[in-house]
C-alpha cells in the first residue's frame, strides 16, 4: 500500500495454512525513497519477519554520479552488516565492490567491460593484495556466432564453449 508518506510503500505478507500455530503470521515490510524528507538515502527494505528478525537495505547514487552504495543488514549483529559499490560512470564498464562493514580488508569485486562484439571481466577477492590472481572471462558475440573462455584457479582452469546458430 503506497502512503502520502513521502512515497513510503507498506506492505504485509500472511502465511496461510502452514501446518503450525503462528501467533503473528505475517510480515510487514516497508520501502522509504525518502526517509523524513531526505532525498539523499532511500531505505529499499526495512522488514519484521513473523519470527521476530529484522532487515534493512538502504542504498544511495547521489554519492558521486555513476556510483551507487548499498548497505545491508540484520539490525542484530553490526559484523554480518554488508556494504556493496557499484560504479557504471564510465560507458560501458562496470566495477563491483562488496565487503562486510566491520572487515573492508575482506572484499569481493568485479569489473566488466562491453565492447561491440565481446565482454570481458574480472572477477577478484581481497587475496589479489597478496600475490592472488583473479578469475578472468571473455564472452564473444556476433550474428550466429557465440563464445566464451574463463580461466579461474589461480589460471589453473580454463573453460571454453563456442556455438553457432543455424538457421534454415
Amino acid at each position: 500500500q503506497k502512503t502520502s508518506w513521502g512515497g513510503a510503500v507498506l506492505s504485509t505478507q500472511v502465511d496461510v495454512l502452514t501446518g503450525e500455530k503462528v501467533a503473528t503470521p505475517s510480515k510487514l515490510t516497508w520501502k522509504l525513497p525518502t526517509p523524513f524528507g531526505c532525498p539523499f538515502i532511500c531505505v529499499d527494505k526495512l522488514e519484521m519477519d513473523k519470527g521476530g528478525k529484522y532487515k534493512l537495505e538502504t542504498s544511495t547514487d547521489k554519492a558521486y554520479p555513476g556510483l551507487k552504495i548499498e548497505c545491508k543488514s540484520d539490525l542484530a549483529d553490526i559484523n554480518k552488516t554488508t556494504v556493496g559499490c557499484t560504479y557504471s560512470g564510465v560507458k560501458n564498464l562496470q566495477v563491483i565492490m562488496n565487503h562486510k562493514l566491520t572487515k573492508p580488508q575482506d572484499f569481493t569485486g568485479e569489473a566488466t567491460y562491453t565492447c561491440p562484439v565481446a565482454v570481458c571481466g574480472v572477477k577478484f577477492t581481497s587475496a589479489v593484495l597478496s600475490g592472488g590472481l583473479p578469475d578472468f572471462g571473455v564472452r564473444f558475440l556476433k550474428g550466429p556466432f557465440f563464445g566464451s573462455v574463463t580461466a579461474k584457479e589461480k589460471l589453473a582452469v580454463y573453460t571454453a564453449h563456442c556455438m553457432y546458430q543455424a538457421t534454415p
